[in-house]
């Protein structure tokens, strides 16, 4: 008999932990919010149940300093609102469960978002492990030998390896028992538990194992990301370029939005949403290397309601679209034409908004700017125009082959 003996399918809710400092991680923003292949670690993790069908709610735990990096990292995903963390792991985890007590899931997995690698098939063995089991966690062997030493670093023993594991998250549960652990605890005055499994063993919950993964490592020291990186570069093999143009008219304004910086001009830009001639150009460069469409079959301009819209949305909509394909974007590169605006004093406030739509470091992307030496149309100063390129990585798939 499975924990789960039922002719409906058990209701399923993720505990997803934010709230972290990450200060083994290096300076900076926390590690959970720091750019991974175009991707922060935390929007990865979202990505990842947000297309497990059998998921119902994604309830975020955050640190109340974050709600700005969580806005961004969190764009365009309908998520339960986010709740503050405590001072420990576990405190956080008992915030996350008590906002998820209205919702009363049969089952909860409990992850950190400091392990933006887990797969899907990893999250299909957590669900059918809490449905048979009703407790249960990753585990890996451990393949090195393993040493018990004293203060002074001088070795007491050899420990059997055979009965040891390295475990990992999501770890998973039947709800209610879990959230009645997590409230004994806080009754009795602990707090000091690393796990949920170690909670659950403390409260008399059977916890099981399934089997684990080695790419779902956690970000915990500057070598972590240099390490994620390195598998990032060699899953995505199949490298593409996608080239973007737009160009849009001089009108009534005293001001332009170009790169979604807002720079002070006789004139505006017209056009159906706010006219950023750069934005609109690096969407169709990154559409082009999925091979998924432009900018106006996704957002036509005769739906009233991208009238004035920011373009920012747009381009987090096409960097997105390569985070679903298990993507990233390696670099975006535009070239703006006009005799008017100065570019140059804006560029790299350019770049930087760009970066910060597409969550990619500074260096991973270029603003350029010339003039076509007054001849066509920008040169008469009647209008911008923005030439674009992206170079897009993606999982070579075996389907892909001819």
């Amino acid at each position: 008999m499975t924990a789960f003996e039922t002719t409906r399918q058990p209701k399923i809710a993720v505990v997803l932990l934010a709230g972290g400092r990450g200060t083994r991680s290096g300076s900076g923003i926390p590690k959970q919010y720091r750019p991974i292949g175009g991707g922060s670690a935390l929007r990865r993790s979202i990505q990842l149940f947000a297309g497990i069908k059998e998921i119902d709610r994604i309830q975020p735990v955050v640190h109340p300093d974050d709600r700005a990096l969580y806005a961004e990292a969190t764009q365009g995903y309908d998520l339960a609102a986010p709740v503050a963390g405590g001072a420990t792991r576990q405190e956080s985890v008992r915030a996350g469960l008590i906002a998820l007590e209205p919702l009363r899931p049969d089952l909860v997995l409990v992850h950190d978002a400091a392990r933006p690698f887990a797969s899907p098939a990893l999250i299909a063995r957590a669900i059918k492990a809490g449905r048979d089991m009703g407790a249960a966690i990753p585990a890996m062997p451990v393949t090195d030998t393993i040493k018990e030493v004293d203060d002074g670093g001088c070795i007491l023993r050899t420990v059997d390896r055979n009965a040891l594991r390295a475990v990992q998250t999501p770890q998973v549960f039947a709800f209610s028992p879990l959230l009645d652990a997590h409230k004994r605890a806080l009754r009795d005055g602990l707090s000091d538990f690393s796990d949920d499994a170690a909670l659950a063993e403390w409260a008399g919950l059977k916890v099981s194992t399934f089997g684990g993964e080695a790419s779902n490592i956690k970000l915990t020291t500057p070598d972590d990301f240099l390490r994620a990186e390195a598998m990032l570069i060699e899953q995505l093999s199949d490298i593409r370029t996608g080239m973007g143009f737009d160009v849009h008219a001089f009108g009534p304004g005293d001001h332009v939005i170009i790169g979604g910086i807002a720079i002070p001009h006789d004139q505006g830009l017209t056009g159906h949403s706010d006219a950023d001639v750069v934005l609109h150009a690096l969407v169709d460069a990154i559409l082009g290397a999925l091979a998924d469409g432009d900018i106006g079959s996704h957002f036509p301009p005769s739906d009233p309601q991208w009238k004035g819209a920011a373009s920012d949305q747009f381009l987090r909509f096409a960097v997105d679209r390569v985070a679903r394909r298990g993507g990233m974007i390696a670099h975006l590169d535009v070239t703006i034409v006009c005799e008017a605006p100065k570019i140059g004093p804006h560029r790299d406030a350019m770049r930087a908004s760009i970066a910060g739509i597409a969550g990619l470091a500074l260096d991973r992307v270029a603003v350029k700017a010339t003039t076509s030496e007054r001849l066509g149309f920008t040169g008469r100063r009647e209008g911008i125009a923005a030439f674009a390129t992206a170079t897009v990585r993606l999982p070579w798939s075996s389907s892909d082959a001819r």
